[in-house]
């Protein structure tokens, strides 16, 4: 019995940096480690060669990259604009949250799994606090079940 693969959502920018990667990987990243291996094998004997090692485990990770994001690029959907109810908090929404008891605002973009990067505020809708406030709207409160226990949040705003 085939597993069904979940659709990946992703934004419209979010597909284009997929794609950059994949691109990138397949002719950069394929020559760089086709340069490392020639060199490594240039050393001579590779029964003890820690280069020709290293450029292997490269390359490894390399093609499991590309097959990573090609997965990713066949199941994925855009998140479409049109699609976004206002005011409801959806995928490609961004909304400013506050932590009970706290007095600092928190702004974060709700995106796809494969976009989620907390450094640029962006989290996943799969996240604890994504998916406890996909649907809701500014001015409600949220329990957010997180592995550091529940935590609620009041929603300010849905941009």
């Amino acid at each position: 019995m085939a597993a069904t693969r979940k659709i990946v959502l992703v934004t419209a920018e979010g597909l284009q940096k997929i794609q950059d990667e994949l691109a990138h990987l397949k002719v950069d990243g394929r020559r760089e480690v086709a340069d490392q291996l020639a060199e490594a094998i240039s050393y001579g004997d590779l029964s003890e060669n820690s280069e020709y090692d290293e450029a292997k485990n490269r390359q490894a990770q390399v093609e499991a990259r590309i097959l990573e994001l090609e997965e990713q690029l066949k199941y994925a959907e855009i998140i479409s604009e049109d699609k976004v109810e206002k005011g409801v908090i959806q995928i490609g929404s961004t909304v400013v949250i506050r932590r009970a008891g706290e007095k600092e605002d928190h702004e974060y973009t709700i995106v796809g799994s494969t976009e989620a990067d907390p450094i640029t505020h962006k989290i996943s809708n799969e996240s604890p606090v994504g998916e406890a406030i996909l649907g809701k709207k500014a001015k409600e409160k949220v329990v957010v079940t997180a592995p550091g226990g529940n935590f609620t949040y009041e929603i300010l705003k849905v941009k």
